[in-house]
């Protein structure tokens, strides 16, 4: 297939994707928020409510990382260093994990992020929220939460994976014929 013949039928694929996402938040604006209790997480100053890190802001981005063990949880949160300033300005925006505060404080350091983090370790957090899987591992994601009033309700959620939408590396790497070929996140690159 010639070059501007695959991409003419390229376009088409992503205009097929934009389409598919109009659908996504037709979906999202016909779905009943799902009710969550006030979780409590630890972080280097103390306990903190799951209110509190809504901060003056109605609607928060919870992302749920791995821990500092994960290289791809570290390449989404690096990614997320950068647009921080952008999401913070819609929303409030927190990092949960399962590590200490201590360890996250200093991995958090070491990667120059400027997001909060808190640690949902001990508590039910990541389980009710559909981040645990059958063998006790965590999973990575995405949750989105509204407070209205004392209430608080979870709008949506999506998991992360390799090739997903919340990583521009992936998107950047799939534009190569054979895609990433095989090429993963690594915490140090040489």
């Amino acid at each position: 297939m010639k070059y501007r013949q695959a991409s003419k039928k390229l376009a088409t694929y992503r205009k097929g994707i934009a389409d598919l996402r109009e659908k996504m938040r037709a979906t999202l604006a016909e779905t009943e928020p799902e009710e969550v209790r006030d979780y409590e997480f630890s972080t280097p100053k103390g306990k903190r409510k799951l209110s509190d890190l809504f901060g003056k802001s109605h609607e928060l981005i919870m992302i749920h990382n791995m821990g500092r063990k994960c290289p791809h949880c570290t390449m989404w949160a690096d990614g997320f260093n950068g647009i921080y300033h952008h999401l913070v300005n819609r929303a409030s925006f927190v990092v949960s994990t399962p590590d200490p505060p201590a360890v996250q404080a200093e991995f958090a350091k070491s990667r120059n992020w400027r997001f909060p983090i808190v640690s949902h370790d001990g508590t039910s957090f990541a389980v009710d929220m559909g981040y645990r899987d059958k063998d006790g591992g965590w999973l990575p994601g995405i949750s989105i939460f509204r407070r209205e009033g004392k209430r608080i309700v979870r709008l949506s959620d999506a998991g992360f994976h390799p090739l997903d939408d919340f990583s521009t590396v992936w998107h950047i790497l799939e534009l190569f014929p054979e895609g990433p070929a095989g090429w993963s996140p690594k915490f140090k690159y040489s």
